[in-house]
């Protein structure tokens, strides 16, 4: 059993050893006397031999720093290809006479980039060309961040020589939800007191008063009374208001991966800006629900965006007044943001809460500081504002619908004839049918896209 186990072994290393010795084929190119030879292609940092039927006397190369040359016999020569582009190599026999003259294009070598593009990106459909000194790709890949990784490796074989005709599959169009919700509160107290003393006489009156406001004021109770010539007039003013507004916008917008997309709600405001030449022109300044974002598919549902979006309306306490022109001023709300989130996931991009509180408190000096009666001499105000404001953004990866697919709330409304106006006093037919169709609908489906 020995013996047999080392016979087999010795069969097996004597194998392994004519195979190590083997010499491995290299490409080679004959060039054959009196006919024409073929174009001979170097990949950059590797070499061909070209092999003459006759033996050659002199070698020459045109451009040296594409293409090294070297002799390993009388007819047998090593090109080894260094940067890219195209030169010629001539060879001359011994009494002089012209060889051939065989081209040489050096290009990059796309056989070790096609590896490590297929190590780097599985799957994915890139063919791989060459075209004069560069590298063209073509095909079609999954996503934007692996097109920039194919073209990024190019550049690292080929700098500055890679043409790009990759299409990016997938979906590639972005509808963003964003919803813009804001409250705001408003606290106002205010408690002042006031005394008039009218003492009046023959020779004329003197009047004297003090505090707050007076009677006929709006939730104010006033007492009046007469001491001979003296009347004497209270009042106790003591006013509270409470107000809550709330504002809500959900605008819908869709874009191409890559592209910009706007959206304004609300209006544009003339505002008068002066010239030069001592004119007046006037500018109109956008305000209400403002949106601008640009979407990115970076990979499969992942989506880059970079957003600016602002909530701003005139808020009439902020004039400008210079002669007859009066400019109401802007209360704006502002953020820009760029976020990365996957289909269908949400961000609060911006969270605002301001909190404004204004305690005021006024007296008639020294008659205020008397106990009890210095109420009726003092006034306090007390103000407190809030504002609070959220911003939430939701991508989703949308494809078109057909058009039979959509319908508008008009779409079943008929105008009406002119007997249907005048006799019956019909101002739309069926006004309610539409209206009932569209709150049956799938938003997801009707509107324009469909959600992945």
């Amino acid at each position: 059993m020995n013996m047999k186990r080392l016979l087999v072994a010795g069969y097996l290393g004597s194998i392994l050893a004519s195979t190590a010795l083997t010499p491995v084929s290299a490409e080679v190119l004959r060039v054959l006397q009196g006919q024409a030879s073929g174009a001979l292609n170097v990949p950059m940092n590797r070499a061909v031999v070209v092999e003459s039927d006759v033996p050659f006397a002199e070698l020459s190369i045109a451009n040296p720093g594409i293409a090294d040359i070297s002799t390993l016999s009388d007819r047998s020569i090593y090109v080894l290809g260094k940067a890219p582009g195209r030169t010629t190599l001539t060879l001359l026999s011994p009494d002089g006479q012209l060889i051939s003259n065989v081209d040489v294009n050096v290009t990059p070598d796309i056989a070790e980039f096609k590896e490590r593009l297929q190590q780097i990106l599985p799957g994915e459909n890139i063919e791989v060309r060459t075209a004069n000194d560069g590298i063209v790709l073509s095909g079609q890949v999954s996503s934007t961040a692996k097109l920039d990784r194919a073209l990024d490796l190019a550049n690292r074989y080929a700098p500055d020589r890679v043409s790009n005709l990759m299409v990016v599959g997938g979906t590639q169009q972005v509808m963003l939800k964003v919803r813009f919700a804001e409250m705001q509160r408003s606290v106002g107290k205010a408690l002042s007191g006031g005394l008039l003393i009218d003492a009046s006489g023959t020779d004329g009156s003197v009047i004297a008063g003090g505090g707050g406001g007076l009677a006929g004021a709006v939730g104010g109770i006033g007492v009046d009374f007469t001491i001979g010539d003296v009347g004497f007039e209270v009042m106790l003013e003591a006013l509270e208001s409470k107000g809550m507004v709330r504002t809500l916008a959900e605008p819908n917008l869709t874009a191409l991966s890559g592209q910009e997309a706007k959206f304004l709600a609300g209006g544009e405001y003339p505002l008068p800006v002066a010239q030069d030449n001592d004119t007046i022109t006037i500018e109109f300044k956008p305000f209400g629900v403002e949106l601008n974002f640009t979407p990115v598919v970076v990979d499969g549902d992942i989506i880059n965006l970079t957003m600016n979006a602002a909530v701003s309306a005139v808020d009439p306490t902020l004039t400008y007044s210079q002669g007859d022109l009066t400019i109401l001023g802007f209360k704006r709300r502002e953020t820009s943001t760029t976020v990365e989130m996957r289909d269908g996931q949400s961000f609060a991009i911006a969270g605002l809460l301001q909190d404004d509180f204004t305690d005021l408190s006024s007296q008639v000096p020294w008659l205020g500081d008397v106990p009890i009666l210095g109420a009726l001499f003092r006034s306090a105000d007390y103000q407190r504002n809030q504002t609070e404001l959220v911003i939430i953004v939701t991508p989703h990866l949308v494809t078109p619908v057909s058009g039979e697919a959509l319908a508008l709330p008009t779409d079943r409304i008929r105008i009406p004839t002119e007997r249907e106006l005048f006799l019956y006093g019909d101002v739309a037919k069926n006004p309610g049918g539409a209206v009932g169709e569209v709150a049956r609908q799938d938003f997801s489906t009707s509107y324009g896209y469909v959600m992945e």
